[in-house]
């Protein structure tokens, strides 16, 4: 009997990737053989993603292609659209098994029980009452780098967003359990962890603990050199979080720290948790600890209530603090939030127009921020990939490099000279240490 093949389609957030890789390798310890997501495969699983209706489209279209590819495979969804709309999913042709967030971690063991009995009926089994268990999870094999889940869920519920319906409320493990599945990490040979949950920030409502503790513990892991927090709200960066960063040797110049909106007004309306002011001055105070950070944010356009006058605000301010890459949206009506109701909605073609304005001031201000570093001297880890003789990685400020590849430097932390910026926007470099 030749090996099952199982493949996965992660759709959305360093969470959902995190996920995905566990549940992954409890398939490979079972016997599974893991294939690329457009192979011939024995089973599918798609961890979805619902924080757009694009998002939405993008998975149901995914299931229908890999059915008509694979008319005899186990197609299982999970995931925050599985989460919200399962029955959606289910009535599709081909699905066989429609997992909540809750249940996300019982999927191997569902698909399994499937294949011993499956005749041709669809399985649909979900449960959603409340969302309260939390699937430890972090990735492996695919990357240098390891995305480490802390936290899941989230207690703010913005005007906008379906995650808190999704993701049930803010929770997380212990310090100590985190600190254990790190050193696996370290123990596989991978370097650096990319610190990643709903709302990174809010760790600890479960266990009482402090997200600093947290990152005093993991700065202590031996064999990890780096850290990144993958997102983390304004609100929630304190000072002693921006002052421990700035005096560890292992995190990173790097942050992800979302906007949304640069109007105070219409971040009212969105019921975030923070002021334009605010928002400034926590960047103020990276700024001046970490000059040279890369700040990635994320903007939404075209919220009920923004007129031009909100819209440059949002402009200016990102302007002002210098962000180094936006991560643009247009505002999309999620059923069931309080936003979906509000009047003074935003035309769609003023929507796309706002975001051409933000995608041009992106790509003009990441061309400014890659600029300042040529001549200089950064660390890169560099990632195992061979593109036409090239390897490629990242600085500590996330300058993505690229040289003649060299086996011996592959996952291994290099001094560079960055040298010239080629056509698709990466950096040339020469390796000096």
């Amino acid at each position: 009997m030749s090996q099952k093949r199982v493949s996965f389609h992660t759709l959305g957030c360093k969470l959902n990737f995190s996920e995905s890789s566990t549940i992954a390798r409890e398939f490979e310890r079972g016997g599974y053989l893991r294939v690329e997501p457009n192979a011939e495969t024995d089973v599918a699983v798609i961890n979805s993603c619902s924080v757009t209706e694009h998002a939405d489209k993008k998975c149901r279209n995914i299931i229908r292609k890999i059915h008509r590819r694979n008319p005899g495979a186990i197609i299982a969804v999970t995931g925050c659209y599985a989460q919200l709309r399962p029955h959606d999913i289910a009535a599709i042709d081909g699905v066989d098994i429609v997992l909540s967030n809750n249940d996300k971690g019982d999927l191997y063991k569902r698909v399994v029980e499937l294949a011993k009995e499956r005749g041709e009926a669809e399985v649909y089994s979900c449960s959603y009452d409340k969302i309260d268990r939390f699937f430890a999870a972090y990735s492996s094999g695919d990357r240098t780098r390891s995305f480490l889940k802390v936290q899941d869920g989230c207690d703010y519920k913005c005007a906008y967003c379906t995650i808190h319906y999704a993701r049930g409320s803010s929770r997380n493990i212990a310090i100590e359990e985190i600190v254990r599945e790190a050193q696996e990490i370290a123990a596989a040979g991978q370097k650096e962890i990319v610190i990643t949950g709903v709302n990174t920030g809010d760790f600890g409502r479960t266990t009482g603990e402090k997200f600093i503790d947290l990152l005093r513990a993991l700065d202590r892991v031996e064999g990890i050199e780096r850290y990144r927090i993958s997102s983390i709200e304004p609100n929630l960066i304190t000072d002693e979080i921006i002052e421990f960063c700035a005096s560890s040797p292992k995190f990173v110049p790097h942050f992800h720290i979302p906007l949304q909106s640069g109007s105070t007004r219409i971040l009212g309306l969105m019921r975030r948790r923070y002021t334009a002011e605010k928002y400034r001055e926590r960047i103020a105070k990276i700024r001046e600890l970490m000059p040279d950070s890369f700040l990635g944010v994320d903007v939404i356009v075209g919220f009920p209530g923004e007129g031009e006058e909100e819209f440059m605000e949002t402009y200016k301010l990102l302007e002002e603090v210098g962000a180094s890459f936006l991560h643009i949206f247009p505002y999309s009506v999620r059923p069931g939030t309080p936003a979906a109701d509000m009047p003074n909605k935003v035309q769609s073609r003023i929507s796309t127009e706002r975001v051409s304005r933000l995608e041009e001031l992106s790509d003009m201000l990441h061309k400014e921020f890659v600029a300042r570093y040529l001549g200089s001297e950064r660390e890169v880890l560099f990632e195992s990939t061979d593109r036409s003789g090239m390897m490629y990685g990242y600085t500590d400020n996330y300058l993505r490099v690229m040289c003649e590849y060299d086996t011996e430097r592959i996952n291994q932390i290099c001094r560079v000279k960055l040298l010239e910026i080629d056509e698709s926007g990466d950096i040339r470099c020469q390796i000096v240490g």
